[in-house]
Order: structure tokens, then C-alpha cells, then sequence
């Protein structure tokens, strides 16, 4: 996790860089809507992506404890996502871009 000292001065700038481009914000979605997620889940949910750039994007938000990630020891190895109680505290902005977004598209 970074450190104060890592992060921009500016609030604004500190929330984009944790969660400032689309496929964090989509990862970040999944998980509020739908709960605990495997990676096969943002696979199907997110098809846009691919396994390199989702695997760098869930290690980059549990670095930054915006998620946690739980290893089953099974055969085959059972991996699940889910939002760290930080993460959680996302809530409210996805809802306002949800809403900011449909309101965008109703009025174009």
C-alpha cells in the first residue's frame, strides 16, 4: 500500500490515481453489484479485457488495499475478489457516476 507521502497532494488527483481508469472502475463496479468475484467472472463481465491487463489491475487495487484476494487450496486453485471495507467506501461515487452517466444518456 502507498504511503501518504507517495500520494498526490491534491484529494482529486489521489482518488484517480487508485481507481482512475476504466478497467479498475469496472472491476471496482463488479464487486459493489455483484459481490465476491473470480477472475473468470470479470472475464465474462468485462470482455474488453484481457487476462494480462486484468491480472495487473487486481494486483494494482490490492496493493492498494482497495480490494483482497483469498487463495482456496484446492485443486485447481480456487481464487475470489472481493472489496476490502475501503473499497466499500467506493459505493457512493460509482452510484453518482451511474446516475451522472444515465442522466447523460437521456438527455443527449
Amino acid at each position: 500500500m502507498l504511503t501518504k507521502e507517495e500520494l498526490p497532494v491534491c484529494p482529486v488527483a489521489t482518488t484517480v490515481q487508485l481507481i482512475g481508469n476504466k478497467w479498475k472502475l469496472l472491476i471496482i463496479r463488479n464487486l459493489i453489484y455483484n459481490g465476491t468475484q473470480r477472475f473468470c467472472d470479470f472475464i465474462k463481465t468485462i470482455p474488453a479485457i484481457s487476462k494480462k491487463v486484468l491480472t495487473d489491475n487486481l494486483r494494482a487495487l490490492e496493493y492498494d488495499g482497495l480490494i483482497e484476494r483469498e487463495v482456496f487450496a484446492e485443486v485447481p486453485p480456487r481464487v475470489e475478489y472481493t472489496l476490502s471495507p475501503i473499497g466499500k467506501s467506493l459505493k457512493p461515487i460509482l452510484d453518482a457516476m451511474y446516475d451522472w452517466g444515465t442522466d447523460y444518456k437521456n438527455n443527449l
